[in-house]
């Protein structure tokens, strides 16, 4: 049965099984590719978006169950005229990424932080960031990109 699903600010009319996880439907459907499958249980933050601002695991989550919610992706956080979200900016400025699988759930998990608390310590960025795994070990650069951002949001 069809259902409605908002991402990035766009009502998309979405055909798929009842239980299609979100991450799928993002991918397949609506060719959003910025959102990772890593574990498909919810526990390493690659498939991270947002869902009325906060933190969501894509991979497990039934896309028919969000009607009515807001669903931002990595794609989302672009400006119209194409310009990157500050923090996807730091992210590049920073080479907070290695192999960069988990940079797209770590970007949104800090999103939704900056969201929250617009100038968070290390201490609070290391705890909102800590359920996102980074297997090269490229934490202290993600924390300083995050760092980075919040002073360019600030401004």
């Amino acid at each position: 049965m069809p259902f409605t699903l908002t991402v990035n600010g766009k009502a998309h009319v979405i055909d798929a099984e009842e239980d299609t996880p979100l991450l799928y439907v993002l991918r397949d459907e609506l060719g959003l590719n910025g959102a990772k499958y890593g574990c498909g249980v919810g526990q390493c933050g690659a498939c991270t978006v947002l869902r009325d601002g906060a933190p969501l695991r894509s991979c497990f989550v039934p896309a028919s169950s969000l009607g009515g919610q807001a669903i931002t992706t990595l794609e989302g956080l672009r400006a119209p005229n194409g310009t990157l979200h500050p923090l996807q900016q730091a992210f590049l400025s920073e080479q907070a990424g290695q192999c960069a699988y988990c940079i797209p759930g770590m970007i949104m998990a800090a999103a939704a932080l900056l969201r929250e608390k617009p100038r968070p310590t290390e201490a609070e960025i290391r705890t909102a960031l800590d359920a996102n795994l980074c297997r090269c070990g490229s934490h202290n650069r993600i924390v300083r990109a995050v760092q980075r951002a919040a002073e360019e949001l600030a401004r």
